[in-house]
This record gives structure tokens, sequence and C-alpha cells, in this order.
């Protein structure tokens, strides 16, 4: 087969293809400045734990971001609970009308009710930082009201939410968590209260980024860095989008939701919103990406709404409610998107009146390029969080050489950090004994609170019982028996922990001694200083003194009393944990011999100062007052039946004074003391301490 073809046949294909070759070239170059404008590849994030239950529901739920959460029979392989109760409802007629429905309100028309105890358990793929969110709305049910349960929700390492309640059905809570799960199985707990039970209506197990979180911040006050952020499970409480609308996670690579900042500003009318198209927006590298925030916080911002004006003399400034027992993870968003020309631009950022940025320069530390994102983050100290208040300011700076001051900021995220007990909601604990005390017959709460007042009350039926909290079912000792009765003393210590913190209970760190043994100093890894008590087992005036120490602990709560910390019951050990006082007990400050004794009159004087400095607010009421003299009685009384005093005691409540301790009825007074009539009958009672 013979082709014959003339040179101006071929003139024509020859330029044809020159000039498609150049249109696809350009057609190429194209869509990849706006693919790499929007989501470079490099950005994405493809999570190999992906696990989205909608609890309840006979169907699985799509969202319009494209999630799909599986039905509750999909999820039923996960779940270990006494009693299956599904519930499918309908939402409130108030919030069906609201325009501020949530774009995840599918998942909050089904629920699964908990009647008892019950467990999710979750097998990990990929170890690390997981988002952890659950969906909670109080569905109408004609037998169970959800509007009247308590439950406590935890992990196997931390506290999530301690008796949570929702008391209406106006609103939907979501809870949104950042845990790092260094195994390869993750466990969620719902516990219902005595008489009461539990629900849900959804679940997220999603992986994050590791990066998303560093391993350190900069620490405001004392000004150094916080470094662990690693072993900290944080709580979102805030994450807005200052100076934009609302972003859902249809819009955010990492499923995250965006609020909008308008109800957080203290000055609104001092600021103004700008914003640029979010494909102006650079990120720097791999470090500053998408992943830490989209596009879209990026290109809105709040700036100074008279920034034109030479000496502006006000700051523009968030305040958001928190819980002030806990410390907070704060991360900034900056991106310098409204100067005109470089180094234009300098403001100083304040978190709680303390300075966080002097002079804050973004196109210097951009290299020169504007529109570039940069975020900076903090670590707050719970003694920092003023009036149950985060307060995050900007403001010009003197040092800038700008014509016209200015400040802006364009996003911010606040997360709640776990306290030094494992909890991010109250003062309880989650129970870390290992796997098989229950086969051993230990009897214990699997939620164990910090301080004394939450101490399950002694039960005379489960002291009856052989088991021992402390060892084996061998010894029948009152020992043993006593110890099976106590429900829950708070965190659980290792043997090995507490003889590290103690330096192999070196003699040194004795600080105490008693009949029930002796009380050592201890430092645990991270710096806290513990008081523990260290039980001697052979000896039944030690038991007995710790008998009534727990019988205090079981009934007695006040910010006065040292709270106990955990325990030990490793083999045959019985020690308890305190916080160490390092000033000494009180009665040390009253009686004892190194200090200057206070006078009576000046006891009286500095009563009298603090009821007139609260103007009698804290004053107690009668009640209070026969309460305590009853139970301060009843420690007397059962402190009369030992000899020997032991001489921690004090850390929980009063103990019988020593022979040194001057007694109230004593005929002997100085002047000063002459204030008080020793001799009345009231006085003479009161200081009758041998009954």
């Amino acid at each position: 087969m013979s082709c014959n073809v003339s040179f101006p046949s071929l003139l024509f294909l020859s330029l044809f293809l020159l000039v498609f070759t150049s249109l696809a070239n350009a057609k190429g170059h194209n869509f990849s400045s706006s693919s790499s404008s929007s989501m470079p590849s490099k950005f994405s994030y493809v999570p190999q734990d992906n696990l989205l239950l909608s609890c309840g529901s006979s169907q699985p739920v799509k969202l319009d971001d494209g999630r799909t959460f599986e039905s509750d029979s999909q999820s039923s392989r996960f779940l270990s609970t006494e009693e299956d109760v599904q519930i499918v409802g309908s939402i409130s007629t108030n919030l069906s009308s609201s325009s501020s429905l949530p774009s995840a309100l599918p998942l909050y028309q089904s629920a699964r009710i908990f009647t008892d105890k019950s467990t999710y358990t979750f097998y990990i793929n990929d170890p690390g930082r997981h988002w952890l969110r659950l969906y909670f709305y109080p569905l109408p049910h004609p037998t169970y009201n959800l509007t009247d349960m308590t439950f406590t929700v935890t992990t196997d390492f931390v506290v999530l939410l301690h008796d949570f309640s929702l008391k209406d059905n106006t609103t939907f809570v979501f809870k949104e968590y950042l845990l790092n799960l260094k195994t390869g199985k993750f466990s969620l707990h719902f516990t219902p209260k005595k008489n009461s039970f539990a629900f849900i209506n959804a679940i997220e197990v999603v992986s994050a980024p590791d990066a998303l979180i560093p391993t350190n911040a900069s620490a405001l006050s004392p000004v150094g860095n916080f470094d662990d952020l690693s072993n900290s499970a944080l709580e979102i409480s805030y994450r807005l989008n200052v100076g934009g609308p609302l972003v859902t996670p249809a819009n955010d690579t990492l499923s995250r939701t965006w609020q909008p900042d308008s109800q957080f500003m203290a000055f609104p009318q001092g600021a103004q919103n700008v914003s640029v198209e979010p494909e102006i927006i650079k990120y720097p590298d791999n470090n500053v990406s998408t992943l830490i925030a989209p596009r879209w916080i990026y290109a809105s911002a709040d700036e100074m709404v008279d920034s034109n004006v030479t000496d502006p003399n006000f700051n523009l400034t968030w305040e958001m409610s928190v819980d002030p027992n806990f410390s907070y993870f704060i991360r900034l968003h900056f991106c310098d998107m409204v100067s005109k020309s470089l180094n234009d631009l300098y403001f100083n950022v304040y978190i709680n009146g303390l300075m966080g940025i002097s002079a804050l320069d973004l196109s210097t530390i951009n290299n020169g390029v504007l529109a570039v994102a940069y975020f900076k983050d903090f670590v707050l100290d719970a003694s920092l969080a003023t009036n149950g208040s985060i307060m995050v300011q900007v403001g010009p700076s003197s040092n800038g050489i700008s014509s016209f001051p200015n400040a802006i900021l364009n996003g911010l995220e606040v997360l709640k950090l776990n306290n030094s007990v494992g909890s991010l909601n109250g003062t309880s604990t989650v129970d870390k004994r290992p796997q098989g005390w229950e086969e051993e017959n230990r009897s214990s709460s699997w939620l164990l609170p910090l301080h004394s007042g939450h101490a399950y009350k002694l039960s005379s039926k489960s002291s009856l019982r052989r088991s021992s909290l402390f060892g084996s079912c061998k010894s029948k000792s009152s020992y043993s028996s006593f110890m099976s009765s106590a429900l829950g003393f708070g965190r659980f210590f290792t043997f090995k922990e507490l003889e590290e913190a103690t330096k192999n209970w070196d003699e040194k760190a004795v600080i105490g001694m008693g009949g029930f043994g002796k009380v050592y100093i201890g430092v645990l890894e991270d710096g806290t200083k513990l008081a523990i008590k260290r039980g001697n087992p052979s000896s039944q005036q030690g038991i007995n003194e710790f008998h009534t120490e727990i019988q205090m602990l079981s009934k007695l709560r006040h910010r006065h009393l040292v709270s106990l910390i955990g325990y030990c019951d490793d083999g045959n050990e019985m020690i308890l944990v305190y916080e160490y006082m390092a000033n000494g007990p009180l009665r040390d400050h009253l009686y004892g011999s190194n200090l200057s004794p206070l006078t009576w009159k000046r006891r009286l004087e500095i009563c009298i100062e603090k009821c007139l400095a609260e103007y009698g607010v804290d004053r107690p009421s009668m009640g209070d007052v026969l309460w305590n003299l009853e139970c301060a009685l009843q420690l007397q009384e059962a402190s009369s039946l030992s000899d020997n005093s032991d001489a921690s005691s004090s850390f929980i409540a009063l103990e019988k004074p020593s022979e040194k301790a001057p007694s109230l009825s004593s005929p002997v007074a100085s002047s000063e003391d002459s204030l008080v009539s020793v001799g009345s009958p009231m006085f003479s009672q009161i200081g009758n301490f041998q009954g």
C-alpha cells in the first residue's frame, strides 16, 4: 500500500500539531496553577483510620460533605453492652425551624441508649493522633427521658465527660477531642450514674496528622517552653474563623468546623472585616499547609476599623469563657493580606494581658512575601485563666515604622489540656489497674475520685468480703477485709513509680511516721511532689488508723483539706498518695516548735478580717457548724482509741493534739490571750480532748 502526501499537506499538518501542542501545554499550566492554589496534592490527607458510626440508625447516613456513617447494625462489632436499646426520633419543632442547624443534622436523629456500662472497642491501624468526635441530642422516647440522665464517658487513659447531662432538647451538643492513641486498640466507655443511663448519637474516630500538634509550645508565664504536648489529650473548646463566615467540614481537609468570631468580639465597633480570594493565599512549606488551616481561614481577617489614625489607643479583643481549672493550648493564625508594601505592619499580641509576641512583622517572618500563612502556638497555665476566661488581643506596636498602625488576626483555636490526673472534665481519673484485676476478686470503682469528697462511702456489706484490694485472697486478716470495702482511692500508681519517686524508699525522704507506717516525700518525673504514706501490713494499730482515715476521706470534702491523689496496691502493699504541702500542716503553724505560735487574739483578728473582706458571703450556716462539729467529735473519738497518733493524719482532717499543743482550757494565758475566757464552760467543754 502506497501513501502519497504533498508538501503543502505536510506543512499544514506540522503547523496544526505545533499549535495543538502549545494550547495543550498552556491549558496544562493553568490547571496545575489552579490546582496548586486550591489544594496542592502534597497537602492532601487520607486518614488510615476512618471510623464513622451513626448510633441507633437502621441505615447508613450520608452527609452533605460526602462522609458516610455506618448504621447501627454495621457498627455492632465495635460494641459491648448488656442491653440493646435503639431510638430513632425527630428533632424538636423549635430547632427544626432554626436557621442555624448543624450540617450533621441527620446524625442527631437516632441514638443508642445504655442502661449499664458499655464499651466501644476500635482497632487502630495507624497509632498516633486521632480525632474523637461525639454527638449528643436528647431525642424523645416513651420509656427513657434523655433529658433526665447522668453519665460519664472515658477512654482507657483520660476522662472525657464526668456526670454529663442534657437538661433540655433545644441544643445539639458536639464534643471534639484530639487524642494520642499509642496502641492498636482504643476503648470508649459509657458509664451511667446509679439509677440513670447513658446515650450517644454518633461517634467519629479518625486519624489526624501527628504534626498537627507539636511536641512543645511557648509558655506565657513563666516564659519558656511547655514540653509535654505529645502526651497530652486535648479538647477543642473554640475554633474561630476571624473576620469570615462559617467554614464547614466540606471545606476543610480534616473535616473541621470553624465558627465565625463575631460573638466573641469584646469591642466589635473597633474592628472591620477584610478578605481576599482564597487562591492568593500561599503556604510556605509542609509545616504550614491546609492541614493546619484551610485557605478560607487565612483569606479573611479582622483589622482595626480606624487604622488610618496616627495614634490608635485600643486593641482588638476576643474573650472566651473557659474552665479555670485547666491549662489551654492556644493557636493564633496570621496572614498579611492587608499591607500594600513590605514591612508596613507591626503589631503586638497579648493573651490574658501577657505579651505573647512583640512587634510581629509577618513580612520578615515570611522572607519578604505577603499573603503567606503563619501560625503561633502558646500554652496558658490554669492559674492565668483569670475570671474563667481567655482574652486574646492584638494592637499596634510602638516599635514599628508603619505610617498607619494596624493589627490583624485571621484565626483562633483554643484547646483544653488534660489535668495532672488525666481528666478533661472535673477531678476524677481513670483506673489504670492492669488487666485481670477483676478475675482476682478485687473490688474497686472503675472511675476513681481525685478529691476526698468524691470518695464512695464505705460499705458494711462489702467489708465482710475476704477479697483484698492489696493482695491475694490468702490473707484473711482485717487488713484485707477492710480494704476490700474502700471503693475509689484516686489514680493507680505502680509500686515501681513510687519506688523511683522516693529514691528506693530512701530514709532521707521520710517526713513523718506513725502507727500506720512512714510518710515519704516523693517526686514524679514531671516534677510533681507527693506525700506518700506507706502502710505496714503487720501493724494492727496501723490498720485501725488507716481505717479511720479512709472513713473520714469518704465523708469530708473541703478546699482546706489536702486532696487524695491516688493509691498503690501492688503485691501486698498498702499505699496512699496525697498532695504534698510544702509549708507543713496547719497544726505546725498553730503549735509548731519551729514557728512562733499565733496568739488567740491574732487568730480572732484573722477570722474577723476574712469575714469583713468577704462581706460575710462565705459565712457558714448553723447547719454547717453543727455538721463540722459532729465530724470533728467523731474523729476525736476514733483517734482516742489509739495511743500513738499517726504523724501524717493531718493530711485529711483534725488530729488529736499532742502533749505540746496548748489546751484551750489551760489556766495559763498571756495578756494578749486574755481576750478569750479560757475558763468559760463553752471553751472548757470544747477543750476537753480526752472526752
